[in-house]
């Protein structure tokens, strides 16, 4: 699959520029003035290229996690239902995909951690649920889709993944304080866990991986709580240990 993928990717390409000039998918609007002046132009996507867009993202993200980052595109577009044409016209090439899925999952994710801050009075309630939303969210597709070539330094991203790194690290500082989360562990082991945990072996296609998924992370939740029913190996993993390259 992912020989064929690379085989067909500059033909899927060229597919999309051809369609681009016939087929943006655009509405311009025009505005004047009380005087009559013309206002520069606007463009805006139209709803249904819209709704295709987010499909293709939908459609990556399920696939990144069942297959790894090199799925053939044309398998993204056909399950997201589209044409291969309107998937490149979209996404000109891999990396370009790769980059809106890893925004998308980022800011989704970081959505769930904060929802999760303002709704529920108790701390651990709020980390536990932001557990299972996570990997409602799919955050298991960005460890091999950040192992890709694509530009994992954008400003956009950067700011995505802080955004997401703060709203954890809240939500263990509270559950911390409060005396519900042991004191031996660090932001960095939650997010690794819960990566880890969330995704299949790339290429083990399991389409029922949710049926796993959320009974091993309470697994991992109850051994979180505190008191503390063991001692851990090793020293915390904090968000810097994550970042630090080898």
């Amino acid at each position: 699959m992912k020989n064929e993928g690379r085989r067909n990717d500059q033909r899927r390409r060229d597919e999309g520029r051809k369609s681009r000039k016939a087929g943006v998918a655009v509405v311009d609007t025009v505005t004047r003035t009380a005087t009559g002046a013309v206002r520069p132009r606007t463009t805006r996507p139209r709803a249904d290229a819209l709704r295709n867009r987010e499909r293709i993202v939908t459609a990556a993200r399920e696939m990144f996690v069942e297959f790894g980052p090199d799925v053939p595109l044309d398998e993204v577009a056909r399950r997201a239902g589209v044409g291969n044409a309107t998937l490149y016209r979209n996404f000109p090439d891999r990396a370009a995909l790769t980059h809106e899925v890893v925004l998308s999952v980022t800011s989704r994710t970081t959505d769930r951690a904060e929802e999760a801050t303002a709704e529920e009075a108790d701390p651990f309630a709020a980390l536990s649920r932001f557990v299972h939303a996570a990997a409602d969210e799919r955050i298991g597709a960005l460890c091999p889709m950040l192992s890709g070539s694509f530009d994992k330094n954008h400003p956009e991203l950067l700011a995505e993944r802080r955004r997401l790194e703060e709203a954890v690290e809240g939500l263990v500082a509270r559950a911390m304080s409060a005396g519900r989360l042991r004191t031996d562990i660090a932001v960095g082991d939650v997010l690794v866990a819960l990566s880890q945990l969330t995704r299949p072996l790339p290429g083990t296609g399991c389409l029922d991986i949710d049926r796993f998924t959320h009974r091993h992370l309470q697994l991992l939740l109850d051994g979180l709580e505190a008191p503390a029913r063991s001692q851990l190996p090793g020293t915390a993993a904090t968000l810097e240990d994550l970042r630090r390259r080898p």
